[in-house]
């Protein structure tokens, strides 16, 4: 039994990308309380890597109000069922041209388990051909390079990429390359 269990829920917002909602709960020891959570889609996070470089995204990030380098990463509401290489592929084409050979995924992150059920599966795309980007609008601002990895691990030490999941992502590159 679930240290915590939902006795009702309300829609509180809703778009194409997110709901939140707000549940009641009662505890384990019977207490009531109330959770916040939003729900997102799965998303996928891609890192294309070609020898000792990888390619980032560069981006206006609107709730922080400044642009970030990050690897490419997306959802796609409107195909919810798309099995994540597949939405991997897709936001790997979208956003940098790039098509992969081969996608390995190489990890699962949750990105704030504490009140969000967004889960985010990760991918190393490898055997990269180019193609022209196929960006959605919001994406119009986006910029792509290519960036060693040394410049990688600097650029998360000075904070030039403070995006969790990118760096999440880099280090389970890194517990990849260990197996």
């Amino acid at each position: 039994m679930d240290p915590i269990q939902r006795v009702a829920t309300r829609k509180v917002y809703r778009n194409n990308w997110m709901t939140v909602r707000e549940d009641a709960i009662r505890r384990a020891d019977g207490s009531e309380g109330i959770y916040g959570v939003v729900d997102k889609p799965t998303y996928a996070l891609i890192i294309p890597m070609d020898g000792d470089r990888v390619l980032l995204v560069d981006q206006f990030r609107y709730p922080v109000g400044e642009r970030r380098w990050e690897f490419c990463q997306g959802t796609a509401p409107d195909l919810a069922e798309t099995p994540p290489a597949e939405l991997a592929r897709r936001e790997l084409r979208e956003e940098t041209g790039l098509r992969a050979e081969t996608v390995t995924e190489i990890g699962l992150l949750e990105v704030a388990p504490g009140m969000s059920s967004q889960r985010g599966h990760v991918y190393l795309a490898t055997d990269l051909t180019e193609g022209e980007p196929e960006r959605e609008l919001e994406e119009q601002d986006m910029t792509t390079a290519w960036f060693t990895r040394t410049e990688v691990e600097k650029m998360i030490s000075a904070g030039g990429i403070t995006d969790a999941q990118s760096i999440a992502a880099y280090t389970l590159l890194l517990l990849h390359e260990r197996r």
